[in-house]
């Protein structure tokens, strides 16, 4: 089953990986993206040139598209300004168009008390500004679904490799040209990640299913949940050397917070390294099969390598 897709945002690190997995699977995928990232997109993807904010031209870029992927990354720092705007401009696209609406989710919206174990049935109660604005776009999602939208939401941990931009190269990897790795939290504690090109994999084949699942449909996607004891040991054998271990400073952020924004954002969400969480998957294999996956090992060795961290290590 195949169609054509709209990816907004098809220059970032989703919306690239997606494109070339609909693409590989016989979509006809257009990547929307501003004029100054298209070079960036998947080739043999149609472009178009747009800024995301401009809703009424989304919604004419949408005309014909069976499924719209909602793959706009925005920065920390703008989420308050700009998240919820740019859900309701793929909201408009996709409804405008009759297509599925599909974007990714993350585990922000289940606070700081959430269980070992997320499914698709664990309260959602946020206790950060990124949680809470998070459930506010799902709860906007499931309002529409029930007025004919029909939406699927795949929740993932942290995105690793690809490309850079996350957490293992800005900071596990930051200072490994210096014999150094960092982590952001207790080395005991389970963290969940997403191998990207296994997430990339994994989203046309929720669209195949599209008309088989509920109106809203949101669905748990495992990768790869390991103790930063695991993960640290895990690059150090793949890279065949040691490295000193140093812990992330958070009172060093939360000190200058108020002056330096990003700061803010991280402190925000610092309870994601402190309590541990992985992510039920059974459902999405009901839904679509065998999830794609990755073994740990191979992941991570083809992140690194993507990175640069084998040469420079």
């Amino acid at each position: 089953m195949s169609g054509r897709v709209l990816v907004l945002g098809g220059a970032g690190r989703l919306g690239r990986a997606s494109a070339e997995a609909f693409r590989d699977a016989g979509w006809q995928v257009a990547s929307l993206v501003r004029g100054s990232a298209a070079s960036r997109i998947a080739p043999d993807t149609e472009l178009i040139t747009l800024d995301a904010r401009d809703t009424e031209s989304v919604v004419k870029a949408a005309q014909g598209a069976d499924v719209v992927l909602h793959a706009l990354n925005v920065p920390y720092t703008r989420w308050e300004a700009e998240a919820f705007g740019l859900a309701e401009t793929a909201i408009a696209a996709a409804r405008a168009a009759g297509a599925t609406l599909m974007m990714p989710g993350n585990v922000y919206g289940y606070g700081a008390g959430m269980p070992p174990v997320l499914d698709e049935d664990t309260p959602m109660r946020p206790t950060s500004r990124k949680g809470t604005i998070r459930v506010a776009i799902e709860e906007r999602l499931r309002a529409e679904a029930e007025t004919g939208l029909r939406t699927i939401v795949l929740r993932t941990g942290d995105f690793y490799g690809g490309d850079a931009g996350g957490w293992l190269d800005r900071v596990v990897l930051n200072h490994i040209s210096h014999g150094r790795l960092a982590y952001p939290g207790p080395l005991d504690v389970v963290h969940t990640w997403a191998y990207l090109p296994d997430v990339a994999a994994t989203v046309p084949k929720l669209a195949a299913v599209r008309d088989a699942v509920p109106p809203f449909a949101a669905y748990g996607f495992a990768g790869h949940a390991v103790t930063g004891d695991e993960l640290l040991k895990a690059i150090t054998t793949a890279l065949g050397r040691s490295f000193k271990i140093d812990r992330m400073q958070w009172w060093m952020l939360r000190l200058l917070a108020p002056l330096v924004p990003v700061f803010r954002e991280l402190t925000d969400i610092a309870y994601l390294w402190t309590v541990p969480h992985r992510i039920d998957e059974r459902r999405l294999a009901a839904a679509i099969g065998q999830v794609p996956h990755t073994p740990f090992e191979a992941a991570l060795a083809a992140a690194l390598y993507e990175l640069g961290a084998t040469r420079r290590a």
